[in-house]
């Protein structure tokens, strides 16, 4: 019984902690990402060279699609057919090379009729090395103000019904402790009296 309770103990522990480390990091990350882009202008932030971003239109259909969550990874250089992210004002547009000329490079979206204005290659923020289809819906939601209040506030809640709950079995222990000993102390007195 009691390795039993220590185990679940040692669950509720390392659940506890693991709830607190997943809120930091997206509390963190979401601090982050406002701070680039409220206060340095930069809307895909890009720490150890990977970024990732939410497709937002249809553009690059078939190949993206709305919601789509890609990661984008810098490059020392570029290739016609690199699908790129880069910034256009407070926009990232996430469209494949078509044409390189020196410096200057054209981008075009699949489902796009014309190309895009072409753009000096050290706007570009990063390849695409991976899409995950619609995981971009979820992603939102963790990024925006409601659904970080909400999490926050989930982690919280399961925090603390960890803790009442490892907290009542502590105290039911208590209460067998204190049982057994009124229990022996009944005893040592009716031996006591009966001497």
């Amino acid at each position: 019984m009691k390795q039993k309770n220590k185990t679940s103990s040692r669950g509720r522990t390392f659940l506890r902690r693991l709830i607190i480390v997943i809120a930091c990091l997206i509390f963190g990350v979401n601090v982050y990402t406002w701070n680039a882009g409220v206060l340095g202008g930069n809307h895909l932030p890009m720490p150890f060279g990977i970024g990732s971003a939410v497709v937002m239109s249809g553009s690059m259909e078939p190949t993206l699609s709305v919601n789509d969550l890609v990661y984008i990874k810098e490059a020392d250089e570029y290739i016609v057919g690199d699908v790129v992210v880069y910034q256009s004002g407070k926009d990232l547009i996430i469209h494949e090379i078509i044409e390189i000329n020196d410096d200057i490079v054209t981008t075009k979206g699949e489902a796009n009729n014309t190309p895009d204005e072409p753009i000096d290659i050290k706007y570009i923020k990063g390849r695409m090395v991976l899409a995950i289809p619609r995981v971009g819906i979820l992603v939102k939601f963790v990024k925006s103000l409601p659904g970080t209040i909400i999490l926050l506030t989930v982690a919280i809640i399961l925090i603390e019904l960890s803790w009442s709950k490892e907290k009542d079995a502590k105290d039911e222990e208590i209460d067998k402790i204190k049982a057994e000993i009124r229990k022996y102390r009944k005893e040592i007195n009716n031996l006591q009296k009966g001497e």
